[in-house]
């Protein structure tokens, strides 16, 4: 029996879909790519926007169109948060919350007459399925180690939607560390929906500093990159451990959400814009090199002509190496979506092509900045002219040429010019081989 699965939204999205792909693989089933045909079709769906909940429904009718036969089922965050929505779709067979694997084996491999499987995932714990999310070849993994979320920001459905949060102990994320390195993989992007909540649900509490501190005595992979860090959770000792630690790569993802403080209050973000600009500097200042990205929302209730532009004058002054810009959307079930002001719908679109305008700028710049510099790049896939494309632990995609084919290994670049927010570089070392680590005793 053939499947396919198409992934929607965040990276931890990616992540529960390599889960799903790994189960159903060991059914006996035979995966295909979402255009082919199959017998079942599951989309892992995101609800952050009205555009990804469109993009839900479009990929279930396109998957009926592929296959009238086939049974296509929803699962992720969509399906979690409002299952009503996709169950009345008459292309879609079945709704499977997030945390029922089983369920959605059951469905996968037998169907059957129920047509909706959704837990409360406030009042219930369900458990992390620890694996891998393998990304452009066999190069990086992606490994959850925090799932849920209890901040409720006022425009965000993810509390809702993947319910409380809740950590993986230190013992089994080694053991899944040791596992991505048996299995080739030279980079691992340390991931939470709410990252910077890790650790304290467990017993005793591990703080997600304990957790750096120990990945940087003992994980068995040379390139650690963490995902998406609210501002506020980012202390010194983070910075200091990986500024300190040769492991870690030299990346933070810190959203923003809006550069207004007014603003940032009516989202309930727990920091100002100026004490974000100090976490962006106290970065740059402990490694120089680093990239900082960030996450931008436009349009938000009660968002002023005036208060928007302090807003974009304010992302311009701050030295990000890019960011990703989000329209604003209401989300059922948020106190946003009660919210007074809203911003007419082509004044959210001007705003937000002014924000993506900026963004290209800053990320041209940052890449221009790399010329002339010797970055270490993971080589990840050969392009249709011959040459290798990869990333360097700053987050810079290069491009590079090479006598042979070295996917999978990390060499030294030269970067020679930008192109665009590439790099174009000359090799200067064909490996690097970074000392083993101590494996001292994990003891939580």
């Amino acid at each position: 029996m053939r499947f396919a699965i198409a992934t929607l939204g965040c990276k931890v999205n990616q992540y529960d879909s390599a889960m799903i792909e790994t189960r159903l693989l060991a059914l006996g089933m035979q995966r295909t790519e979402f255009d082919q045909p199959a017998e079942v079709y599951v989309v892992n769906t995101c609800t952050v926007t009205h555009r990804a909940d469109a993009e839900s429904l479009r990929l279930a009718r396109r998957a009926r169109k592929l296959n009238p036969a086939a049974r296509v089922i929803m699962t992720g965050c969509l399906a979690q948060a409002n299952p009503q929505l996709l169950a009345q779709a008459h292309e879609v067979d079945a709704v499977v919350g997030l945390g029922r694997a089983g369920d959605l084996e059951r469905v996968v491999v037998r169907g059957g007459d129920e047509r909706v499987m959704v837990s409360n995932l406030r009042k219930e714990i369900a458990p992390i399925e620890l694996g891998a999310a393998g990304l452009d070849g066999h190069t990086r993994a992606f490994l959850k180690v925090q799932e849920g979320c209890d901040q409720f920001c006022s425009f965000c459905i993810v509390p809702t939607a993947r319910g409380r949060s809740r950590s993986v102990a230190p013992r089994r994320i080694f053991a899944g560390l040791d596992d991505l390195a048996a299995r080739g993989f030279k980079e691992v992007v340390i991931s939470g929906v709410h990252l910077g909540g890790y650790g304290r649900d467990l017993e005793p509490p591990v703080s997600l500093e304990q957790l750096l501190e120990m990945l940087a005595e003992r994980c068995p992979i040379g390139r650690v990159r963490l995902s998406s860090l609210d501002p506020e959770e980012l202390s010194d000792r983070i910075i200091r451990i990986v500024a300190q630690s040769s492991g870690f790569c030299p990346h933070f993802h810190l959203p923003l959400q809006a550069g207004e403080d007014q603003t940032l209050s009516r989202m309930r973000r727990r920091y100002t814009a100026d004490y974000f600009r100090g976490r962006v500097e106290r970065v740059l200042a402990a490694m120089p090199e680093a990239a900082v990205g960030t996450d931008l929302i436009v349009g938000f209730p009660g968002e002023t002509a005036v208060q928007f532009q302090e807003y974009l004058k304010f992302v311009e002054q701050l030295p990000l190496a890019y960011f990703h810009v989000f329209p604003y959307s209401a989300r059922t079930g948020t106190s946003a979506a009660k919210f007074g002001g809203r911003v007419a719908a082509a004044e959210v679109t001007r705003r937000a092509a002014l924000m993506r305008q900026l963004g290209e700028q800053k990320r041209q710049r940052f890449t221009a900045g790399q010329v002339g510099k010797k970055l270490n790049v993971l080589l990840e896939e050969v392009t249709a002219d011959g040459r290798l494309r990869g990333y360097s632990r700053n987050y810079v995609p290069v491009l590079t040429e090479c006598s042979i084919k070295m996917t999978n290994c990390e060499v030294e670049v030269e970067g020679a010019f930008a192109q665009s927010c590439q790099l174009v570089g000359r090799l200067v070392q064909t490996t690097i081989s970074p000392a083993a680590p101590a494996r001292p005793a994990i003891t939580a």
